[in-house]
C-alpha cells in the first residue's frame, strides 16, 4: 500500500512536469520556428513573457520525481541512472544550456547576441524533451534491466521505441505550448497571432495523434509487453486521452481557448497515466515490480510525511506565482495590432 501510494505521489509529479515543463519547452520549439529576427519578434516576445516567470520554477516537479525515484525506490534509481546516462547527461546539459541561454538573451543588447543566445535556447528546447522521451521509451520497452548498468548504453535508448517517445514528447510539448499560448494571446487581445498560435495547435495535434496511431505498429513489434498493456487494461485511458485530444481540436477550432487548455492538459495526463497503468506492477520490465524495488515501510513512510509537509508550503507557493502572472497579463492593456 504504501509503495503504491509513494508511485502515484512520483506519477502525479511527473504528470506535472509534463504539463508545465513540457509546455516550456514547446515555448521554445515555437521560438525556434518563429522565423526571422524582424517577423518573428512579436512571436518571440510574447513567448518570453509567457514563459518568464516560471521556466525555473517547472524544474522542482522533476528534482521532486527524481527524489522520491532515489528514496523509494532506490533499485530502480540505480538501474536507470547506469544504463541510461548518457541520454540524461544530454537532457540535463540541454536543461542547462536552455536556462543559460534564456537569461543571456535577456540582458543581451546586441543582435549577434541575442541570436546566439537565442539558437541555443531553441535547439535545447527541441532536443531534452526528445532525449526525456527517449529514456521513457527504453524504460517501457523493457530494455533496462535491474542491476547497475546492466543494460546496453546505447540500444536502450536508441531503437524504435525510444524514437517514437522522443518524437511523441516534442510533439506534445510544442501543442501544449501553442494551446497554452492561445489563451494568453487571446487574453490581451491579439486576435490575429491567438489565431496563428491556434493552427499551430491543430496541426501538431493531428501530428501526434498520427504518430500516436502509428507507434501501435512499432509497440507491436518492438515492446510487446506495453502493447499489450495499452490495448487491454489501460484501454479506458488511452480512449479518454484520444477523446480529450480530439475535443481539443474542436475546441481550438471553435476559439475556446481555456477548455482547450484543459482538454489538452488531460489528454497528456491521460496517456501518461495509461503508461503507468499499462506497465504495472512492472517497475522495469521483466525485472523489477512495485513491491520488489520498495524501499522499507518506515522510509516509505517518512518519504510521504515529508512530502505532505512539503506539500502544504510548495502548492500554495506555485498556485500563487501562477496566478499572480495570470492576473498580472489581465490587467495589463491590450495589445492591438499595428496596421
Amino acid at each position: 500500500m504504501l509503495a503504491d501510494t509513494a508511485l502515484a505521489v512520483m506519477w502525479l509529479g511527473l504528470t506535472c512536469y509534463a504539463l508545465f515543463a513540457g509546455a516550456d519547452f514547446g515555448a521554445g520549439v515555437w521560438d525556434l520556428l518563429a522565423g526571422s529576427t524582424s517577423r518573428g519578434d512579436r512571436q518571440r516576445q510574447v513567448i518570453e513573457h509567457t514563459i518568464g516567470p516560471v521556466w525555473e520554477a517547472n524544474h522542482v516537479w522533476l528534482i521532486f520525481v527524481i527524489v522520491i525515484l532515489w528514496a523509494c525506490f532506490s533499485p530502480v534509481f540505480a538501474a536507470v541512472m547506469s544504463t541510461l546516462y548518457v541520454p540524461l547527461t544530454l537532457a540535463a546539459l540541454g536543461i542547462i544550456a536552455r536556462g543559460a541561454a534564456f537569461a543571456f538573451r535577456k540582458a543581451s543588447s546586441e543582435v549577434w547576441q541575442q541570436r546566439l543566445f537565442g539558437g541555443f535556447f531553441a535547439i535545447s528546447s527541441l532536443l531534452t524533451p526528445y532525449f526525456l522521451g527517449a529514456v521513457a521509451g527504453a524504460v517501457a520497452s523493457g530494455r533496462v534491466p535491474a542491476g547497475l548498468a546492466k543494460g546496453d548504453v546505447l540500444t536502450s535508448w536508441l531503437n524504435p521505441t525510444s524514437a517514437l517517445g522522443g518524437v511523441l514528447a516534442v510533439l506534445t510539448c510544442a501543442h501544449l505550448a501553442a494551446v497554452y499560448l492561445c489563451a494568453d494571446v487571446a487574453r490581451e487581445g491579439d486576435a490575429r497571432l491567438a489565431g496563428a498560435f491556434a493552427r499551430r495547435a491543430v496541426i501538431t495535434g493531428l501530428a501526434s495523434g498520427a504518430v500516436a496511431l502509428a507507434g501501435t505498429a512499432v509497440l507491436h513489434a518492438d515492446a510487446p509487453a506495453l502493447f499489450h498493456g495499452l490495448t487491454h487494461r489501460a484501454l479506458p485511458l488511452v480512449v479518454l486521452s484520444a477523446f480529450s485530444g480530439v475535443a481539443g481540436l474542436a475546441l481550438l477550432a471553435t476559439r475556446h481557448f481555456l477548455m482547450a487548455r484543459a482538454a489538452a492538459a488531460l489528454a497528456v495526463a491521460a496517456i501518461l497515466w495509461s503508461w503507468g497503468a499499462a506497465q504495472y506492477p512492472a517497475m522495469l520490465v521483466g525485472s523489477l515490480t512495485v513491491g520488489q524495488a520498495a524501499s522499507q515501510p518506515s522510509v516509505l513512510s517518512a518519504c510521504l510525511i515529508s512530502l505532505a509537509c512539503g506539500a502544504v508550503l510548495l502548492i500554495p507557493a506555485l498556485w500563487l506565482l501562477y496566478g499572480t502572472f495570470q492576473r498580472a497579463q489581465a490587467s495589463q492593456p491590450r495589445h492591438r495590432p499595428t496596421q
